[in-house]
């Protein structure tokens, strides 16, 4: 058995997209067993060498594709085999649901990749980098599907990664030294990536896949604008190399108690470029799904370009048209969530009524952190690493989703190497101007005159904070009760202050942005010259507890 590390040359050595798109498909073609995994065994599904196919009927007939669902329980010869029930299959907008003996039909054209929908308990075969095997072309004639029994507990963590984003192959290593080396410890039964796998550049697929399989997990993707083919000027053609490595554009599967549906929401026109939209197909698709899905499981939806925008709320390259849609969908689950990268800022939503989301509490929609910060910008660190500071404040890394039964939270892991911490305490003018004025404010430093207490604020970035995080500071030493922050818009002046100093380090598009995860207070004006400890406490977006400090040195 080959790892997903060594599997030795792959087809993706060509720099052009069109050597990939005739030679992307034989490299990744081939399920494999995945290695043994390094995190803890309870956390992590069995996973099933290649699955052995039957050929049976033609797999069209008048437009009908079928197949059987079947337990793989004969490894070598395949003859000893049992359906199993209830398993539903799609074309990608229906759903058939397997019946007794295991077997389904449906229609479909030659092109349409038929794929199943992994129920909680079963796993599938898995490609190079723990790709999930699980999709046949219709026109094949080979459409069984053999699941393995898998231990699936209720609780369970999930890596989130988005916007990794290498456009060559050095960007490609920061990757691997920065985001996958900091991965290697954490102990998740899979990982979703949410897009932008690469910039532009389809070539680095192959290696990709060879670095993401070094975490011994299965891994699900959506697609991003930058993941597209080269010169595509429509939907039907934009993703012929991801289809081919990847699979399906989107798809659903069950882990434990919760359904995860992973979209593909970059829809692209030769008039308009790309632009978010997640489309008819695609929303029956969720539908089917969900009217097979009991009421009380967490639905976690993934894609890639946001449902909505904190800088941009009226771009269509940044948000999604039909987003209200989607949510009228959900609106009648009690448990959902759903996550989004693209735009390399770190954005919590909570989608009400106005939104379209009708349930009792608004929805929860998370931008991630871009895991290559700005575009892997930035002066470079002792490795040679880029800092790549985003340009909202937050460092670059992924998120960790942490799912119990149908309760949920997420936790950023920042991979910049240096003190590690949840936040960033610094000072900054104050201004009574135009708020747009503020943004462009850069950060004091240490000793602060006396004098510029009055126009001086306390700005604490919490790097993945949003709407429910909460603060108070409170200078130790003196007879004072904690004082409330305040949620303001603004940039973090850290990065004015970075990006104006190392401008030629960042590529040419890249400028500080707004953030949606910053908080002011204004400083006491009557403070004593001195050395003071300033502490910040509060709470996150799930209620838990964060705190930080630094010092403030005040002169005559």
């Amino acid at each position: 058995m080959k790892h997903s590390n060594d599997i030795g040359p792959n087809e993706f050595g060509a720099p052009s997209r069109r050597a990939v798109l005739t030679g992307a498909g034989a490299a990744l073609a081939a399920p494999m067993l995945l290695p043994a995994v390094l995190a803890a065994p309870a956390l992590l599904p069995a996973v099933l060498a290649t699955p052995v196919l039957f050929a049976t009927e033609p797999a069209r007939a008048n437009g009908i594709a079928h197949g059987t669902v079947f337990e793989d329980t004969e490894r070598k010869d395949g003859q000893h085999r049992s359906g199993i029930a209830g398993v539903m299959v799609s074309n990608g907008r229906d759903i058939a649901v397997t019946g007794p003996d295991g077997t389904w039909s449906m229609p479909a054209h030659d092109d349409d990749l038929i794929f199943l929908i992994k129920p909680s308990g079963w796993t599938t075969a898995h490609k190079p980098g723990g790709v999930p095997d699980f999709s046949r072309r219709a026109g094949d004639g080979l459409l069984d599907f053999a699941l393995r029994r898998s231990d699936e507990p209720t609780a369970f963590d999930v890596l989130l990664f988005a916007d990794t984003q290498p456009s060559n192959a050095a960007e490609l290593g920061y990757f691997r030294d920065e985001i996958v080396s900091a991965a290697l410890g954490i102990p998740a039964a899979f990982g979703i990536h949410h897009g932008d796998v690469v910039g532009d550049d389809l070539s680095l697929y192959g290696r990709y896949l060879d670095m993401l399989g070094a975490l011994r997990m299965p891994w699900h993707h959506c697609p991003g604008n930058h993941d597209m083919d080269g010169g595509a000027r429509d939907h039907k053609t934009a993703f012929t190399t991801w289809r081919r490595v990847f699979g399906p554009t989107h798809y659903a599967f069950e882990y434990g108690p919760a359904t995860f549906i992973i979209l593909n929401n970059v829809d692209v026109s030769r008039s308009e470029g790309y632009h978010g939209r997640i489309g008819p197909d695609q929303l029956a698709f969720i539908g089917n799904v969900l009217r097979h899905t009991p009421e009380d499981r967490l639905v976690v939806v993934s894609m890639h370009i946001p449902l909505t925008s904190f800088n941009a709320p009226h771009d269509p390259r940044e948000t999604t048209a039909d987003a209200r849609a989607l949510m009228a969908t959900l609106s009648a689950r009690p448990n959902t969530v759903s996550f989004a990268g693209h735009s390399h800022t770190t954005e919590h939503h909570y989608l009400g009524r106005d939104e379209g989301f009708t349930g009792t509490a608004p929805h929860h929609h998370h931008v991630l952190t871009a895991a290559s910060g700005s575009w892997w910008g930035g002066l470079a660190d002792e490795r040679g690493i880029p800092t790549a500071l985003s340009r909202d404040g937050s460092p670059k890394g992924f998120h960790v989703l942490s799912v119990d039964g149908a309760r949920y939270a997420t936790r950023f892991v920042p991979v910049s190497r240096g003190r590690e911490t949840k936040m960033r305490m610094m000072l900054s003018k104050r201004s009574s101007q135009h708020e747009t004025a503020r943004e462009q404010s850069g950060a004091l430093y240490c000793p602060l005159r006396s004098s510029s207490l009055c126009d001086t604020e306390l700005v604490v970035d919490v790097f993945d904070g949003g709407p429910r995080t909460q603060l108070t500071f409170e200078i130790e030493g003196i007879d004072r009760a904690p004082q409330s922050m305040q949620r303001a818009r603004l940039t973090d002046p850290h990065v004015v202050d970075v990006f104006a100093r190392d401008r030629h380090a960042y590529k040419a598009w890249v400028e500080p942005a707004p953030s949606s995860h910053i908080w002011t207070a204004p400083l006491p004006e009557d403070l004593s010259p001195g050395v003071y400890r300033v502490a910040v406490r509060g709470t996150d977006e799930f209620g838990r507890p964060i705190a930080d400090q630094m010092v403030l040195d005040i002169v005559a």
